[in-house]
This record gives structure tokens, C-alpha cells and sequence, in this order.
């Protein structure tokens, strides 16, 4: 069997290509931000005394970690609709990836939180700090120069799972890859184009927050 390999066929189509790169990567900065803060928040409910804070918080994180994330996509666009609680799908879908990656990156932000020396948390009380700001100045930091390599993995792995958005009609990447090839049954190359594109945004994305963190940490090697 001799297949011909027609690259030029997609040419026609490179705005649809480059409009779903586009919007992959606004939902990848935007799920990114909002998912390490909410990670962040949640792993500090975790790691609370008062019991209510660490069983609401377990809940959400063993609940988004044990179900699909096309599930939890799902639920948001059509089940909340149900409710009257109307989002687009752009909405939706981003809502899905912040809230996917709040609770993996929770555990992640807590094993370094953990990993803190009491002392730490001793010595900023005993300079009147308040065990708020103890958490954002004292505890924080470190923890995330002990994690901050794993959680690059799972933000890269967040942006990969948004392609599952485009069963919403999100015009993403895969989105844009699929309406080319039921356009022109390219589908080997369309497909290719669109594999070679995450991983092109992948290596970016690592080395991008990879330098960021050598800046932030001041060279401290990851």
C-alpha cells in the first residue's frame, strides 16, 4: 500500500489551525493562573486545624481526582444548564480545566506544605506574624521550590486534556483538527500537524516556566 503524503491540502485551512493553536494557549495561561491559586487555597484548607476546612476540601479533591475530566466537563456545560446556571462553552470549558487542575495540583502544593519544618511556622509566630500571613510568606515559598517541577508536569498534562473540550464545541486545536479533516479526509495529515503542535507547546511551556522558576527562585535548580 503506497500512501502520498498531502501537507498542501491543509494549506487553505491554516487560519482554523492557527485560530484553535491561539485559543488553546489563552486556556492553557488562563486554567494555569486560576488553577494554581485555587490549588493553592486548597491545599491550604487541607493542611488546616479546623477539621471542617480539611473535610470540605477532601471532598472536592478526591472527587475531581477519581472522576474523567470529560465527566466533569460535562456536568459543568450541560448539568449546571439544568439548574439555570447558563455558560458558554469557552466558559465551561475553562471553568472544567481550573477546577481539574485546583485539585491535582492541590496534593502537590500540600506535599510541599508538609514537607515544612514546624519550626518554620514556630519562629514566624514568634515574630507576631498571624498564622495567614506565616502560610503566604514564610511556608509558601519554599514549598514551592520543592514542588515546582512536578506541578509544571501537571499543568503541561492540563493543556494536553483541554483538547477534550472541543466535545463541547470549544474551537480549540483538536476542534480545529477535526473540522479540517470531515473538510478534506487529511486525516493522517491533519493529525500529525496537530500532534507536532502540543508537542511543540509542550516543550515551550516547560522551558517557559522552567526559566521563570530559576528567575523566582533565583537559580536554584530544579
Amino acid at each position: 500500500m503506497h500512501y502520498h503524503l498531502n501537507f498542501s491540502g491543509l494549506l487553505p485551512y491554516w487560519q482554523q489551525l492557527a485560530s484553535g493553536l491561539w485559543l488553546t494557549i489563552e486556556l492553557t495561561i488562563l486554567a494555569t493562573i486560576g488553577g494554581i491559586v485555587l490549588g493553592t487555597l486548597t491545599a491550604g484548607a487541607r493542611t488546616h486545624r479546623q477539621l471542617s476546612f480539611r473535610f470540605i476540601s477532601g471532598i472536592y479533591v478526591e472527587i475531581i481526582r477519581n472522576t474523567p475530566f470529560i465527566v466533569q466537563l460535562f456536568f459543568i456545560f450541560f448539568g449546571l444548564s439544568s439548574l439555570g446556571i447558563k455558560l458558554t462553552a469557552w466558559e465551561a470549558g475553562l471553568l472544567a480545566m481550573v477546577i481539574n487542575l485546583g485539585a491535582y495540583s492541590a496534593e502537590i502544593i500540600r506535599a510541599g506544605i508538609t514537607a515544612t519544618p514546624k519550626g518554620q511556622w514556630e519562629a514566624g509566630q514568634t515574630l507576631g506574624l498571624s498564622r495567614i500571613q506565616v502560610f503566604w510568606r514564610i511556608v509558601i515559598p519554599p514549598a514551592f521550590m520543592r514542588i515546582y517541577t512536578p506541578l509544571i508536569g501537571q499543568c503541561i498534562i492540563v493543556m494536553l486534556g483541554s483538547s477534550v473540550i472541543s466535545q463541547i464545541s470549544v474551537e480549540e486545536l483538536t476542534f480545529a483538527a477535526n473540522f479540517i479533516q470531515s473538510r478534506t479526509f487529511l486525516s493522517f495529515e491533519v493529525y500529525l500537524v496537530s500532534t507536532a503542535l502540543y508537542l511543540l507547546l509542550s516543550v515551550i511551556m516547560r522551558q517557559l516556566l522552567t526559566r521563570g522558576a530559576k528567575k523566582l527562585f533565583r537559580g536554584a535548580v530544579l
